[in-house]
């Protein structure tokens, strides 16, 4: 099929000289397969931060986010205020995109998010510097800026969708920011709203194709997010696990929900209090998989302060953050994270 990437062309040698399973990828802690439980995460109903519900039911629902940021670094959210109709939209959109031939997505310029003197190749997939099948991601993905969508030329449809849907899932996660802000005993707060705007934020369109090596390869590798908070649309297709203490746990898909998770900088925000969590996408031998996840981000600028002392955490930007993960990953090829920050 001419919209498949060509993976087993490009990473032949890899491939070959690859060991026949995935194998331990946490340093001796993962338990046999067979050990790895499903897990239902924590299903939050947010109708009831609506006007019409009650103060207990507001003051529940908001304690129930809390906790499982605590507890879990994700969780589920359904009655979320984004349409059924948006969600169906992007999806269609985001179907139609990946179907398009391989060499179109990997045009320079082919979604016209970038201007003619800073071109941006908005189109991932796989890893030109993997070195190992470990570091070898089986997928693809758009990664679009909210602040170019509206720019879009030609794609009328497609750029509606998406920034409809970003400006809808933005103000989910403002509300939820503010949520967990009040969680920490923090009122009042204007760090989000002064720091993160739509024009801040990102959207990821991401597919698992059908993999052949699936004993070999991830979907994507265990990492945590290094974002405030993302919100991840799925499909009913499994594969996403997180890590629980000491084990990985498979998330069954709910696609009646979005799922929330803490990020890297919500975590150092929060002086450690809310976890963000290392999580992984495993790949399928026999069928394709769709999400698509918003990353709530602040202006590079940002400085990342826990107001709660003592800090955890030294203040950094969001811009020094990013440079030292690049750093981390083009040295050792992985991502060091939030330890390179820690006061002592």
């Amino acid at each position: 099929m001419d919209f498949e990437p060509p993976f087993q062309e490009n990473y032949k040698t890899l491939l070959q000289n690859g060991s026949d399973e995935l194998g331990d990828r946490n340093g001796g802690r993962q338990p046999p397969p067979q050990l790895i439980e499903h897990c239902e995460l924590p299903l939050i109903d947010l109708s009831h931060l609506q006007t019409r519900g009650s103060s207990v039911g507001r003051a529940d629902c908001k304690g129930d986010i809390v906790e499982a940021a605590r507890k879990w670094g994700f969780f589920q959210v359904v009655n979320h205020e984004v349409p059924t109709e948006i969600l169906e939209s992007v999806k269609h959109e985001q179907k139609k995109l990946f179907r398009l031939p391989f060499q179109k997505k990997a045009e320079l310029c082919f979604l016209n998010l970038s201007s003619s003197s800073s071109p941006t190749k908005s189109y991932r997939w796989g890893n030109p510097q993997a070195t190992c099948l470990k570091q070898l991601p089986w997928s693809e993905a758009f990664h679009l800026p909210l602040a170019s969508i509206s720019r879009m030329k030609g794609n009328d449809n497609f750029g509606v969708a998406m920034e409809t849907y970003g400006m809808t899932v933005a103000d989910l996660a403002a509300l939820i920011a503010e949520i967990l802000a009040e969680g920490l005993g923090i009122k009042g707060t204007s760090y989000f709203k002064e720091n993160c705007t739509s024009s801040t934020c990102f959207l990821r369109m991401n597919r698992y194709p059908p993999c052949p090596h699936a004993s070999q390869v991830f979907g994507l590798m265990p990492h945590t997010d290094t974002n405030l908070l993302t919100v991840l649309c799925q499909d009913k297709v499994g594969g996403l696990q997180l890590m629980e203490g000491e084990r990985w746990v498979n998330l069954n898909p709910n696609p009646n929900a979005l799922l929330v998770n803490i990020g890297d900088l919500f975590e150092a925000w929060s002086n450690g209090m809310y976890k963000s969590v290392k999580h992984r996408v495993m790949a399928s031998q026999e069928e394709e998989r769709f999400s698509m996840a918003f990353f709530y981000c602040p202006f590079n600028h940002t400085l990342i302060e826990s107001p709660l002392k003592p800090a955890l955490y030294r203040s950094f930007s969001f811009e020094e953050y990013i440079a030292q993960v690049r750093r981390d990953v083009q040295a050792t090829g992985d991502k060091v994270g939030l330890s390179r920050f820690l006061t002592q």
